[in-house]
């Protein structure tokens, strides 16, 4: 049977969590992989723990090779999720990696992932950095005119041509997104207007251009958002490409699409967005022949596979309302604490994993730190908890546990484990 995901009560007590159909039950106990919670847990070791279900990411996967079009390439943004098991899962599995450090290029690199299917974004690349990734011949998405100035003395001291190719700060931006990468003023890329003379430049300078980048946002569960979008990204590209060095190889048209986390939300329809990537394919194959479409995913690839495991040690009243302790909570889940870029708190999906089918009642999970932002679960119902068994946060396999501050209180790391 499906997980019957509990309501929340941090805004309307009646508003049901959004829908989750990855995982099952067994006898009133979570299966990951198949598996009881229990035996995961047992071969762990410990808690609290993260858990990572290959069979939820290989099942994504093949949702997107069924819908989009052959031609359009998948890359993984290694920035999602860096665990070393899951990049080199998703890395023989896609078209390529996109990495935003020199750790997460090591990560990728140790994954075997071949170079020419790395490619390295981010506005603040050091110079060590854009060493590291023309010696390794990494696709570098440029950010800036600085690094365009650092890779050229690279390319002239060793005698290589690194490959770049250029982000862009467009002028739009992708509507109803949870994160805006796009329109205005913006530290990621170069903006529009200065494109074309930067362009141009290159002609002069030792490297070798493969394309552009145009990431305008992420975390988007609007398919029409995501189609205006990237009509507007490719309209731009066919704009820019008149004053390209060389042929576009390669346009990339970022991310966006978003997984639901929160009451009201629903899972994206993906088939609107194929359809209009279908007419963006054909476009391209008359206007940019040499050009592949590629799309940059990382939090609809694997936030869905993700779980975050934290064992009950206590059960407390305060004036009437129940709280369940666990030994788990925001230092290593900030996002689920309503602390990583949330105005409004709302809970997460949260269930008691040993304990799916027990009678119900309205409580708030919270972990051991001495603050009063450390809550996984706010006024929330679900299974009655005791002592010892499992506290299970899902959609947890995107921006967890490396997003979280997990030296705060120095309370110990929790484990991760790819099942």
């Amino acid at each position: 049977m499906s997980v019957e995901i509990g309501r929340s009560h941090t805004q309307h007590a009646t508003a049901q969590h959004a829908p989750h159909p990855w995982f099952e039950t067994r006898n009133g106990e979570l299966l990951i992989a198949g598996e009881p919670l229990a035996i995961v847990a047992q071969r762990v070791g410990c808690t609290p723990f993260y858990a990572y279900d290959h069979t939820v990411i290989d099942r994504k996967l093949a949702l997107l090779r069924n819908a989009l079009p052959r031609e359009v390439q998948l890359r993984y943004a290694v920035k999602a999720n860096p665990m070393p098991s899951v990049v080199e899962y998703l890395a023989a599995r896609t078209d390529g990696v996109d990495v935003a450090s020199a750790g997460e290029l090591r990560i990728a690199l140790a994954a075997g992932t071949p170079a020419q299917r790395i490619s390295f974004a981010g506005p603040g690349k050091t110079a060590d950095e854009l060493f590291a990734a023309a010696a390794n011949d990494i696709l570098i998405n440029v950010e800036s005119e600085r690094e365009l100035r650092i890779l050229s003395d690279i390319a002239r001291r060793n005698g290589r041509r690194p490959r770049v190719s250029l982000r862009i700060n467009p002028n739009f931006e992708l509507k109803s997104s949870g994160m805006k990468m796009s329109g205005g003023p913006k530290p990621f890329g170069v903006d529009a207007e200065n494109a074309p003379e930067i362009l141009q430049s290159l002609q002069t300078l030792p490297l070798e251009f493969v394309g552009l980048h145009i990431f305008s946002g992420s975390q988007n569960l609007q398919a029409s958002a995501i189609v205006e979008a990237q009509q507007a990204s490719m309209q731009l590209a066919l704009q820019l490409a008149q004053y390209c060095p060389a042929p576009l190889r390669e346009l990339n048209l970022g991310g966006g699409l978003g997984i639901p986390y929160f009451p009201g939300e629903r899972t994206l329809e993906l088939e609107p967005i194929a359809a209009h990537l279908h007419a963006l394919t054909a476009q391209a194959k008359r206007l940019l022949p040499q050009a592949h479409l590629t799309l940059e995913l990382g939090r609809y690839l694997v936030g869905e596979c993700g779980l975050y495991v934290c064992k009950v040690i206590d059960r407390k009243v305060s004036r009437g309302h129940i709280f369940v302790v666990t030994d788990g909570g925001l230092h290593h889940h900030l996002a689920a604490s309503g602390n990583f870029g949330q105005v409004i708190r709302k809970n997460y999906p949260v269930i008691v994993g040993s304990r799916t089918d027990n009678e119900r009642e309205i409580v708030s999970v919270v972990g051991p730190l001495c603050t009063p932002l450390d809550i996984l679960a706010d006024r929330m119902e679900m299974s009655r908890a005791a002592e010892g068994d499992l506290i299970v946060v899902l959609q947890s396999g995107a921006y967890g546990l490396s997003a979280s501050p997990i030296g705060f209180l120095s309370h110990p790391e929790p484990r991760e484990i790819f099942v």
